[in-house]
């Protein structure tokens, strides 16, 4: 059941956010291992001054703060990562100095829904 945060200086329509949420979901799914139901994703706009990140160059910045159920390898974990900035540098031209990721893991029973508590993860 993650939580999907995008804090961004880029300016996109709501079709683009519509379609950028549509990606990052696809690729969570794709590289965790996991179907889309429960997948939420957040992307809130700021204005340049808003956001900084000491490596940046020029360009939009974007940043991920994705809070996952642990359990799940570095490498899956990467993979999804890159995906997700491959796909922002390709489709919106952020450059990769003005990009981050940060996961936090938490016990399955720590994320819900009203329907659901989480499990613990396994690649089954």
């Amino acid at each position: 059941m993650p939580l999907l945060q995008f804090d961004t200086t880029l300016s996109l329509s709501a079709a683009e956010r519509s379609g950028f949420t549509d990606r990052v979901t696809d690729c969570y799914t794709t590289e965790m291992a996991t179907t889309s139901g429960h997948v939420a994703v957040v992307v809130r706009t700021h204005d340049r001054a808003s956001l900084s990140l000491g490596r940046a160059v020029d360009g939009p910045l974007l940043f991920l703060d994705a809070d996952i159920r642990r359990g799940r390898p570095f490498e899956r974990k990467r993979a999804f990562a890159l995906a997700t900035m491959e796909y922002a540098a390709e489709r919106f031209g952020v450059p990769d100095e003005n990009m981050k990721v940060v996961f936090t893991e938490h016990p399955g029973e720590a994320m819900m829904g009203v329907d659901r508590v989480g499990g613990e993860w396994t690649e089954e």
